[in-house]
């Protein structure tokens, strides 16, 4: 009888520079990827606090955590914030309103935050919808925004208009 060793796995989870503490130091967020070359990586997880990138993007990482996006995937980040935290029954309301659209809905085990990872096929106008419908049937107070549609100058990217041609 032989044991053959699995096959050695290309997942794994990359640190992105989010900002940096009141203290100085860099602030990092984890995000799990598939390693697919030196230094490139594909997100398989939509972060909650770094802009800029979603589920699907190929990054090229840095050793301070900065990133460049190598090729754009098909999805969207929206990340939601709640004063105060959000509730069980929220995150599973908002979940399942996002299930029509196949988007996928996460939070920390204290739901600080959500993050939604949606396919940009989806369309603005019903993730939108469905954002403000949610939003405006919760008791906390929310605040959310698209993470990777905006450039730093606040103009749209329109990565997702060559992914719609």
């Amino acid at each position: 009888m032989s044991i053959e060793s699995p096959a050695p796995s290309n997942h794994c989870h990359v640190a992105l520079r989010a900002g940096f503490a009141s203290s100085g130091k860099p602030v990092f967020e984890t995000l799990p990827a598939r390693a697919v070359g030196s230094g490139s990586y594909e997100l398989t997880g939509s972060p909650g606090m770094v802009e800029g990138c979603a589920a699907g993007d190929l990054l090229k990482i840095d050793a301070d955590g900065l990133f460049q996006i190598e090729r754009r995937g098909p999805n969207l980040c929206i990340q939601v914030f709640g004063e105060p935290s959000f509730n069980a029954e929220s995150l599973e309301s908002l979940a399942s309103a996002f299930a029509p659209l196949g988007g996928l809905v996460e939070a920390p085990a204290d739901r600080r935050f959500i993050v939604v990872t949606v396919s940009a096929a989806a369309g603005f106008p019903a993730i939108e919808a469905v954002m403000e419908t949610w939003a405006a049937g919760v008791s906390v107070l929310v605040e959310w925004g698209f993470s990777n549609v905006f450039g730093p100058d606040g103009e749209p990217l329109n990565w997702w208009q060559a992914s719609e041609a």
